[in-house]
């Protein structure tokens, strides 16, 4: 598998959205990654589904939506409606991980579970084999713009172990202090799909720092 390159629109220009969309579409990126917080689970609040239905009337790649917020069964439904491709949720804000997975399965989207910088990746051992996708967090979530933590470097490698008995095809995402330092860090750990949002969107070039990126 080839690097997933996941802009987060976090980081971009909300008052000119569209014209970032487009450019993420122009560009070879893989994905949207889309932030959503809900102030409880984490300290901020991003943006809500008036903005994921305004990008996928322009995307024209999936829609990678990570989830901060409490509760996160009480929206699946909503997410699938909006064309959501990948759902993914906090693992320590689900009382029963394995219900919040299969029923982001059965809406029809691929599944990823989120882990805190705090959180090992044992916990997933026993719902790995259903995922689609893990994101480890390097940064301590709910703020953009923040420094790589390093022991997500030894996160990533437990995990991509863990994967090659049981999910070889799990996609191990990383999101927080991306840049090409420690994304080349990260490709050698293991993570196959990184996010970035400060680092593209703040570039002189996005297209060029989206390529750079990709060739990690």
């Amino acid at each position: 598998m080839s690097l997933i390159i996941s802009p987060s629109l976090l980081s971009c220009d909300f008052a000119n959205i569209q014209r970032d969309v487009e450019m993420i579409n122009n560009s070879n990126a893989d994905w949207f990654h889309l932030d959503i917080m809900d102030g409880v689970f984490v300290p901020n609040i991003s943006f809500g589904f008036p903005i994921i239905e305004a990008v996928k009337k322009h995307a024209t790649k999936p829609l990678d939506v990570h989830i901060m917020i409490k509760n996160p069964d009480d929206y699946i439904l909503e997410f699938k409606a909006l064309g959501v491709d990948i759902l993914t949720f906090h693992y320590e804000a689900s009382t029963h991980i394995h219900r919040t997975v299969q029923a982001i399965k059965q809406a029809g989207m691929k599944v990823g579970i989120a882990l805190n910088p705090h959180t090992p990746v044992y916990l997933l051992t026993d719902i790995l084999s259903d995922l689609d996708l893990v994101l480890i967090m390097s940064v301590n979530p709910g703020f953009g713009g923040q420094k790589f933590i390093t022991n997500s470097l030894t996160k990533v490698k437990q995990l991509r172990e863990m994967a090659y008995e049981k999910n070889p095809s799990l996609i191990i995402e990383v999101d927080g202090g991306v840049n090409l330092e420690t994304g080349r860090l990260l490709v050698d750990a293991g993570a196959n799909a990184l996010v970035a949002g400060s680092f593209v969107f703040n570039s002189e070039s996005p297209k060029e720092t989206i390529n750079s990126l990709k060739s990690l």
